[in-house]
């Protein structure tokens, strides 16, 4: 009996024992586990600050670039190391990172179409109207080049982006098809205008006439909000701004080139964008410095662009620093200012706008 009762109590101690050692070894396992995804974390964290860093010193390389040019040039274009990848490459294979890689773009802002510029400023109420007749020719290409914009109106689209800017007109609609707080206030959800200049150029997403379709993409052609922009503005004192439009003839896409040409002739647009890149023995061969060199082109010497929308120089920047690390990826886009310090003289880069994704 008594060796009975000592068999049950070591196997029962046993049993506690193997019992014991499950819910140590489980208590390990997750330990573990939760001290793998500590360390993962942290190494993440300071990927992701690494990146951060990576990423910022691109924006302060191609600041740098754009003051070294504005102190070389008066006059932008696309034949400048601001602009060529390959001279950006050689210049951030310079910086001493351990690992990781930096992609670096630089364009013109004012290659664009300034948004509030369709509107006179100062004073805000009335059309410019060398603006919109440049509005008018650029929708009727985009919308001819995708067969599901065909019912677009490209008047409904500019009255409604004027009544979005413009103030003091007491809600007046401009023409037969503009768009006022009373018409947005009837939408899901209901919103209401501006009466200001854009800040974002994601506001023309909520413009009347202007479909999801047409902001992004159009058929394979960018949208409408790639070849537009809200910067560009000048100060004309007591806190007031302008915004003047002129478009950067040296450095605007094709469909912006069309626009600013008379006939808004997609043909003589690519003559122009093709004249502006010509090399010999690998050196650009064309001056671009005077806002009429585009006669110089064949097909061009009788046409007359605007002189109120066009230049050959700008000072507006966007700068997109892409970092890679670890297969992690981040991405900074700032908006740059060129703004000659009134002490010192010399030139700066002040950040208007500052993106991290």
């Amino acid at each position: 009996m008594p060796d009975k009762i000592l068999k049950n109590n070591r196997g029962m101690a046993l049993l506690v024992t193997l019992a014991i050692i499950t819910v140590l070894i489980a208590v390990a396992l997750e330990m573990n586990r939760k001290t793998r995804s500590v360390v993962f974390s942290a190494a993440a964290s300071r990927d992701r600050i690494t990146l951060s860093h990576m990423a910022s010193s691109g924006i302060d390389i191609a600041k740098a670039m754009l003051i070294t040019d504005k102190n070389n040039s008066n006059h932008d274009s696309l034949q400048e190391e601001w602009a060529d990848s390959e001279k950006i490459s050689e210049l951030i294979q310079d910086i001493p990172f351990e690992d990781g890689t930096i992609k670096l773009t630089i364009t013109d802002e004012l290659g664009k179409i300034q948004i509030n510029s369709l509107v006179a400023y100062p004073e805000g109420h009335a059309f410019n109207e060398s603006q919109r007749d440049m509005w008018h020719r650029f929708l009727t290409l985009l919308i001819s080049q995708n067969e599901s914009l065909e019912d677009l109106e490209p008047d409904m689209i500019i009255n409604s982006v004027k009544d979005w800017i413009d103030s003091g007109d007491d809600e007046a609609i401009t023409g037969l098809n503009g768009a006022e707080s009373d018409y947005y206030q009837d939408l899901d959800p209901p919103y209401v205008c501006r009466n200001a200049p854009f800040i974002h150029i994601g506001e023309l997403a909520l413009i009347r006439g202007i479909t999801t379709e047409y902001f992004q993409l159009a058929g394979g052609v960018s949208g409408i909000s790639s070849y537009m922009t809200v910067f560009g503005m000048t100060e004309t004192g007591n806190n007031k701004v302008a915004y003047e439009g002129k478009i950067n003839i040296n450095t605007a896409d094709l469909p912006v080139l069309a626009a600013i040409l008379p006939s808004g002739n997609p043909e003589l647009a690519q003559a122009i964008y093709d004249y502006r890149l010509e090399t010999s023995d690998s050196e650009y061969i064309h001056d671009l410095s005077s806002t009429t060199w585009y006669k110089k082109v064949p097909g061009l010497s009788d046409v007359e662009i605007d002189p109120k929308i066009i230049t050959t120089s700008s000072d507006f920047f966007r700068i997109e620093s892409l970092a890679t690390l670890h297969e992690i990826k981040m991405k900074i886009t700032a908006i740059v200012e060129r703004k000659q310090n009134k002490k010192t003289g010399k030139w700066e880069c002040r950040v208007l706008s500052w993106e991290t994704e």
